[in-house]
């Protein structure tokens, strides 16, 4: 199913329920991260990671740590948005492709490498934890969107327990867990109506 880009948007929708016993393989999948790849990130260091839940009684742990939440049963996956803290640190693997290209030569490369290290080593822990929540929500959107284009519903979601869920998937401190989104078919027939939207004019202000 192909959509035109504002099509998409308009039909993008927060699932509130899923049809059950529809699968999504790792396939299906990896169509949509290899499109998620491809967004933006701050300096190209890419601090996004997924774990994506498709066991099922995994998945049945995942609800207990969401607060019971129907609709991490019915979802056909669980998928967990993760941002590296500890990005910056693989600068010089990221750049080096550039290096071997012959797009940057060892003295800039240097310098790309060093002006990237300092500037989160020097904005600090909370700056590199707010870098891996916007890079993460940058990278969560369009994931969302390669979903929908894929004819795959998604609902993102914060009710959970971000400690269980760290113990449960042996999540690894330096790895902030961002949002958790739910995957599959929606289930239609208990959607609601799309919530109030502002007017443009209460959100955007031109100088």
């Amino acid at each position: 199913m192909k959509m035109d880009f504002i099509n998409l948007v308009q039909d993008r929708r927060s699932a509130s329920n899923f049809l059950a016993d529809q699968v999504i393989d790792q396939k299906e999948l990896n169509e949509i991260f290899e499109l998620v790849k491809l967004g933006p990130s701050a300096f190209n260091l890419q601090h996004t990671k997924y774990i994506t839940v498709l066991d099922p009684d995994l998945k049945e742990q995942v609800r207990k740590a969401a607060n019971g939440q129907y609709k991490v049963s019915s979802a056909s996956a669980v998928v967990f948005v993760v941002g590296d803290k500890n990005a910056y640190q693989q600068a010089p693997e990221i750049y080096e492709g550039l290096k071997l290209l012959g797009i940057v030569n060892k003295q800039e490369y240097d310098h790309m490498v060093n002006d990237t290290v300092s500037f989160y080593e020097s904005g600090g822990e909370v700056f590199q934890r707010d870098e891996a929540i916007r890079n993460a929500s940058l990278s969560a959107m369009l994931f969302m969107l390669a979903a929908k284009e894929k004819g795959w519903d998604t609902c993102p979601m914060i009710g959970f327990n971000q400690q269980e869920i760290k113990d449960l998937l042996k999540i690894d401190e330096q790895y902030e867990v961002v949002l958790m989104i739910t995957i599959g078919k929606e289930k239609v027939s208990s959607r609601k109506p799309r919530g109030y939207r502002k007017p443009v004019s209460e959100f955007v202000t031109y100088i």
